[in-house]
């Protein structure tokens, strides 16, 4: 309630989400952030992190991508720059632990911190962005102007989705610890007053037009249709460049074979949802036998790595793009640990020889690590 300006979860999301910006003075008091500038850079010069650097010079901006090496980012000017870097749960268990704060989310929608470095005069440029964000200042300051706008035309020249337009209505200068939230589709602009640096807590909103595309590659793995084009009745032709009427008609038949339902659909947002990004590379645990990860994880517990993520509805789990069915043994002990991402030890003592071989499964993999 704090973190929302002593608001109850319930009543935030009944009346600003999706709906109308919040701004939360001292969110988290005394906020300084789990992540340092020199962390920061080292993320950076990664080749498994995303990251970008948006320059401004003269009312233009430049964009670079990553990696960039620490001798770059130390021979950048002392103004107009940014540097972002998305993703920075994934490789680090404290930001992992401040994106969890905003569990009252479920995880199907939550996305990633990003963690944007600024030095004084830096920012992106007035933009829209098409998902839910809260923006969390660490150290420094940055002046946020923002509100509605009608006109989302965009900046044709810009390297940057910038709007060609912008009309504010509000206007906040956060310090650390303070907190902006904006619907989809506010329009907004944050520059550094000193350097600092924000973190963003996005989340997901594909649109429906992306889902399509990607349940179409779903039901490629999936979808199997009988039978092979055949023509046994074919006649002479005097036009070889023509295509039969004929052919199209029984392509079609073919195709109406196809057949999804809602379980199918249930099956492919579950692997959707859990499939890890382009730059996600899973680093197996230390090599334990089953009966050593068994008596480790009993006295010591078992958590979910930052880069794992497992979700579950009615009748399946999913795990980093793979599905299977709940088990009927241990389904509250799994549920809990998709939930609170780790099993304490007390729980893990309580497991079935089936359920250790599975976690010891995914520590082989690199998706859950010993420990609380």
């Amino acid at each position: 309630m704090e973190m929302l300006g002593g608001r109850s979860v319930a009543a935030f999301l009944r009346e600003y989400w999706h709906e109308q910006a919040l701004l939360v003075n001292a969110a988290m008091p005394g906020f300084e952030g789990p992540i340092t500038r020199e962390r920061l850079f080292a993320l950076a010069g990664r080749d498994d992190v995303e990251s970008r650097i948006v320059q401004r010079s003269r009312g233009r901006y430049a964009l670079h991508r990553g990696p960039f090496s620490r001798a770059r980012l130390r021979r950048m000017p002392a103004r107009d720059w940014t540097l972002l870097v998305q993703g920075v749960n994934l490789h680090d268990d404290e930001a992992d632990r401040l994106l969890r704060r905003f569990a009252f989310i479920p995880y199907a929608r939550l996305d990633d911190l990003m963690a944007s470095y600024a030095a004084p005069g830096g920012g992106v440029g007035p933009h829209c962005d098409s998902y839910d964000v809260f923006l969390l200042q660490a150290f420094g300051r940055r002046r946020w102007r923002y509100g509605r706008q009608r006109d989302l035309a965009l900046r044709p020249e810009a390297p940057v989705k910038l709007l060609a337009r912008f009309s504010p209505q509000h206007e906040a200068t956060l310090s650390p610890g303070d907190m902006l939230y904006l619907p989809p589709d506010y329009a907004h602009d944050g520059v550094a007053v000193d350097a600092c640096i924000t973190y963003s807590i996005g989340f997901r909103a594909p649109s429906y037009q992306a889902l399509a595309e990607a349940f179409l590659d779903h039901l490629r793995d999936t979808v199997h249709v009988e039978g092979r084009y055949a023509d046994p009745h074919l006649r002479p032709t005097k036009n070889p460049a023509r295509i039969d009427k004929a052919m199209p008609r029984q392509v079609a038949r073919a195709l109406a074979a196809i057949r999804w339902n809602g379980d199918e659909v249930a099956r492919f947002v579950g692997r959707y949802l859990t499939e890890p990004k382009p730059h996600v590379v899973f680093v197996a645990g230390p090599a334990l036998s089953r009966m050593r990860f068994a008596q480790r994880i009993a006295r010591d517990g078992v958590k979910l790595e930052p880069r794992s993520q497992l979700l579950y509805d009615a009748l399946r789990y999913y795990v980093n793009g793979e599905d299977a069915p709940l088990p009927l043994v241990d389904r509250e002990a799994l549920q809990s640990l998709a939930d609170r991402r780790m099993l304490d030890a007390d729980a893990c003592r309580g497991l079935s020889a089936a359920m250790i071989d599975l976690l010891h499964a995914w520590h082989r993999d690199g998706f859950l690590a010993t420990g609380g």
